[in-house]
């Protein structure tokens, strides 16, 4: 499914995920990772997400991974900048001063190509793949950035009645990921008002320390 549906996703601008604003959880919980100014924050599947430009006004440096390159465009056209578009090897990168974006396939990705990474804010990356992927990404992720610390948000609901993505992804399956390599605080779980796609839903904040 992966490469080609969001391919045709984004073509067809069938983009539902993308928030209209800053992600109200980031408001409220990026403060729970104490960071200090500066800080280096990798988004995984990033899109054009304007917690991007949230995370820079407040003065923290990102960096992103996507698999979609129009998606990246559009970013930097709203962000107002004009990038550096340069090839490593199977990646793209597009970087200006204080973001780095590398576009291609995430388990292209490197330890060495990305760089340290403070923390990681995980929205979109681990609900939109598929159970078979998300092992082999969530071992991935914690490699290239040296078990940084996350802020991840994921849903539960019954996927019985409605096909991902976004995924449901339970406790256990939470702990499956990363118990054996973070200490994992459950920092909200909420009914999410008007549901998930007429469905309802639940919605996890968790801390990764």
């Amino acid at each position: 499914m992966e490469r080609d549906f969001w391919l045709s996703r984004w073509k067809e601008n069938n983009i539902p995920f993308h928030e209209s604003e800053t992600n109200p959880l980031l408001l409220k919980y990026f403060k729970e990772l104490s960071l200090a100014k500066d800080s280096r924050i990798f988004i995984p599947l990033c899109g054009k997400t304007l917690d991007i430009a949230w995370l820079l006004s407040n003065g923290y440096k990102v960096v992103g991974a996507e698999l979609v390159e129009i998606a990246i465009q559009q970013l930097f056209q709203e962000l107002g900048v004009e990038p550096k578009i340069s090839k490593l090897g199977k990646l793209i990168l597009y970087s200006a001063p204080g973001i780095d974006i590398f576009v291609g396939d995430i388990f292209d990705l490197s330890k060495e190509v990305l760089g340290p990474i403070d923390a990681v804010y995980d929205r979109a990356a681990l609900v939109a793949l598929p159970q078979e992927t998300r092992i082999r990404y969530s071992s991935h992720l914690t490699q290239i950035t040296n078990n940084a610390p996350q802020l991840l948000i994921t849903f539960e609901y019954d996927q019985t009645k409605m096909a991902g993505p976004p995924f449901s992804i339970p406790t256990e399956e939470v702990n499956l990921h990363y118990k054996n390599t973070f200490t994992l605080t459950n920092l909200l779980s909420q009914e999410m008002a008007g549901g998930l796609k007429g469905h309802s839903a639940k919605e996890n904040v968790w801390k990764l320390s």
